[in-house]
């Protein structure tokens, strides 16, 4: 789960690192009371759950409250189109109004889980403003890591470590060092998967803050912390995913246009990869569950089909724990309830039940493709959406 800029900064508030003040508004004439109080110079910021907002023009400096309200006005209800919102953007709801501090440095400073170690890893690097990705692609060596043992945090010793090796001293150093520890705890304490400052700022008089901040969450260890479920903005989140979570169901909205409808992540992401061996794209991944029912498989196809880029669906199904048949009955239902579906639908069924499912299939009055293997399956779907055979 991801929240806004604001969200984040009020918890690393809360954890003891120093971050700018400001306040969140939707409303232009409120952003120019907020500036005022500020001391009349403030940062007008929106707040979507993207990076690369200033690139997009949803960050301005105003020098002025009349100024802060013409900011905010030209920014909230705008469509602010980022490297991370991808080329349809996100509509603007609301603006951060922050204090303008006198920036000398942009540093960088992260936390994620190290998959390899199974630990959480800091990272930091003296290039901030820049996407870590980019960094750590150009220029790996400029990143220093340090991996934390979960159970003790992180050690005062490996905090001043990443101070130092930001090349920071004296007061900014310690400042540094204690922005690191307040960051660790914060993370592991909500059951973040990401904890993120970019930029980190360093003043002309030497004092450190979050100029920035990101965090997201484990989804699964939010039933722990009511408190952030209550942050959750699905207005920023897509429409069909959120309707997919209302049933359970693990859907993710991809780019292209083949529709998938697979029980088990594993085989879901074979399905994808073949997909691609084939030329072609899956517009999603979905994952109904390896004890999927009748219900859950109807609910699911009407999701994928929801999605106007879908140009055809393969439903990959192995029957371990769930029955074939149960699936089967599963899509023609939804098929019966939806009327004219229009795309080709391929589907694959081994397991359980098997012949119960595909004599369903055989005499439904939807003309399914059926295939007897993956490969024949990708191959099919692919041909279909691109109106061959």
């Amino acid at each position: 789960m991801k929240i806004h800029e604001y969200q984040a900064k009020e918890i690393l508030r809360r954890f003891g690192a120093p971050v700018p003040q400001g306040r969140v508004t939707r409303s232009p004439d409120n952003a120019r009371e907020i500036c005022e109080e500020l001391g009349g110079r403030c940062v007008v910021k929106a707040q979507i759950h993207a990076g690369g907002r200033g690139k997009g023009g949803g960050v301005k400096l105003a020098a002025s409250p009349e100024e802060a309200e013409q900011r905010a006005s030209e920014i909230l209800g705008m469509q602010l189109v980022t490297p991370q919102t991808g080329p349809g953007g996100q509509v603007v709801k609301s603006v951060l109004i922050e204090e303008a501090l006198d920036i000398e440095t942009e540093l960088y400073l992260g936390i994620t889980l190290d998959r390899s170690s199974g630990r959480p890893v800091v990272m930091a690097s003296k290039a901030g403003g820049m996407e870590i990705e980019e960094v750590a692609a150009e220029n790996p060596e400029a990143i220093i890591r340090q991996t934390v043992d979960p159970h003790l945090g992180i050690l005062p010793f490996q905090a001043r470590a990443v101070a130092n090796g930001l090349g920071l001293s004296g007061k900014t150093a310690r400042q540094a060092a204690s922005l690191v520890e307040a960051l660790m705890k914060a993370y592991l304490e909500t059951d973040a998967s990401l904890a993120e400052i970019n930029p980190l700022m360093v003043t002309s008089s030497g004092d450190v803050y979050a100029l920035d901040a990101k965090m997201n969450f484990d989804s699964n260890a939010l039933f722990r912390h009511p408190e952030l479920v209550e942050l959750r903005d699905i207005d920023e989140e897509n429409p069909l995913e959120v309707e997919a979570g209302k049933f359970g169901l693990n859907y993710i909205k991809l780019d292209g246009t083949i529709g998938c409808m697979v029980n088990g992540a594993g085989l879901a992401m074979a399905t994808m990869d073949i997909i691609n061996l084939y030329g072609a794209e899956p517009a999603n991944f979905l994952d109904v569950g390896g004890s999927a029912s009748q219900e859950a498989v109807q609910n699911a196809f009407q999701i994928i089909l929801s999605d106007e880029n879908v140009k055809a669906v393969l439903i990959n199904i192995f029957g371990g724990i769930a029955r074939t048949d149960r699936i089967a009955r599963g899509v023609v239902a939804a098929i019966e309830e939806l009327g004219n579906v229009e795309v080709p639908v391929v589907v694959r069924l081994e397991g359980t039940n098997v012949e119960e499912g595909r004599r369903i299939l055989q005499e439904a009055d939807f003309d399914f493709i059926v295939a007897d293997q993956m490969a024949s399956a990708a191959e099919k779907v692919v041909a279909a959406a691109r109106g061959e055979g």
